[in-house]
């Protein structure tokens, strides 16, 4: 097999693994309470994986698959999500919200959900706020 095939082999897996990800990561949401308003949300901005609501909240959800968890590692800093990636999801959320005129909610937050390969999911709640 020659670079471009093994290039496209590893994106396919890594597409594959990213969308069983936000399934559990669904699932794992539901099973916590929460309503899954909006799967791959795609806006001019980017996609939000998952948007979920729960009683007076509203999550715009990252999804990130990785081998392992390591409690040492926050989104805050940088690990999981850069500045740049941040701030087209929050712009994204921005956009799905003026979609969404009904949504009324009191709160809002960003959180990271982290699907590890033994299919656990692992949840950073707040990961990143406006500044």
């Amino acid at each position: 097999m020659n670079d471009d095939g093994r290039r496209r082999a590893r994106g396919a897996g890594a597409y594959r693994r990213g969308v069983r990800a936000e399934q559990l990561a669904a699932l794992w949401l539901r099973d916590a309470g929460w309503t899954i308003l909006l799967r791959r949300a795609r806006t001019a901005w980017g996609e939000i994986d998952l948007v979920a609501a729960r009683d007076d909240m509203l999550v715009f959800a990252e999804v990130k698959s990785r081998p392992l968890y390591d409690d040492d590692v926050t989104a805050s800093e940088g690990a999981i999500l850069g500045a740049r990636q941040a701030g087209r999801l929050m712009n994204a959320a921005a956009a799905l919200c003026a979609a969404n005129p009904h949504w009324r909610y009191a709160e809002m937050r960003f959180d990271v959900l982290l699907v590890t390969a033994d299919d656990a999911v692992h949840r950073i709640e707040d990961a990143f706020r406006l500044e």
